[in-house]
């Protein structure tokens, strides 16, 4: 399963292939990955942008992994790939979810999203 949790872009069309869920806000971010939780469901990927819109930030889904992590309980997320142009939340973003052991990594949007 792929998570992508994004504004406005899209997966161009080999990633779109494959099983996936779109969410445009943290909130339904937050939703999804607590739903995949319950169903115990691997996440094989995990795409965050940082701006999602207004004052909406991809940072309350950060500290909920982070927090998980912290508590032992982390998700099952094979890798996370952070494609926002937010170089600073870029940096804040990677420096927790490295340091609670997710494999993090950024990647540039335009690779492998449309806007």
């Amino acid at each position: 399963m792929i998570l992508l949790i994004d504004d406005l872009r899209n997966f161009r069309v080999a990633l779109a292939a494959r099983p996936h869920i779109v969410a445009r806000t943290s909130e339904a971010g937050l939703e999804a990955l607590r739903d995949l939780d319950v169903e115990e469901k691997h996440i094989d990927e995990l795409w965050l942008d940082h701006d999602l819109g207004g004052d909406d930030t991809i940072m309350p889904v950060v500290d909920y992994l982070s927090e998980r992590a912290f508590n032992e309980r982390p998700l099952s997320i094979g890798r996370i790939f952070v494609h926002t142009q937010n170089s600073v939340g870029a940096k804040q973003m990677l420096a927790s979810l490295t340091r609670y052991g997710y494999d993090a990594v950024r990647v540039p949007a335009g690779d492998y999203l449309t806007a």
